[in-house]
């Protein structure tokens, strides 16, 4: 099993999870954040100075989605391509993946192990 650590445009997640639905994923866990890439975040005046929730900062931060899940190894590549297919528009700050091996999982309710759990 992969956790896919997933951050994207808030205006893409309903794209992300119609594509994880497709997988039959059984959840996912979504956050709102803030944060930069390569891009440094220059949306605001040009000078470095951006307007977040009304305040002034030097922090280049730009709103982001983070959708956690935890997906069957068969199916990673699939959705990675899938994402990055439809989500992706070329330019910078579409988001990243990231994936980590997931050693068990166990449903709290059942009891139940590994894929099961899923």
């Amino acid at each position: 099993m992969k956790e896919l650590t997933i951050i994207i445009k808030p205006e893409k997640l309903e794209t992300v999870k119609e594509i994880l639905d497709t997988f039959h994923c059984g959840g996912m866990s979504i956050s709102s954040i803030m944060g930069c890439g390569t891009q440094r975040g220059m949306i605001g005046d040009g000078n470095g100075t951006n307007v977040i929730k009304g305040l002034k900062t030097n922090i280049n931060l730009l709103p982001k989605i983070q959708i956690t899940v935890v997906v069957d190894d068969d199916s990673v590549e699939d959705i990675i391509t899938d994402i990055v297919e439809k989500v992706g528009t070329g330019t910078t700050g579409d988001g990243k993946i990231f994936i980590r091996k997931v050693e068990e999982v166990i449903r709290i309710r059942t009891g139940e192990r590994g894929k099961k759990a899923l």
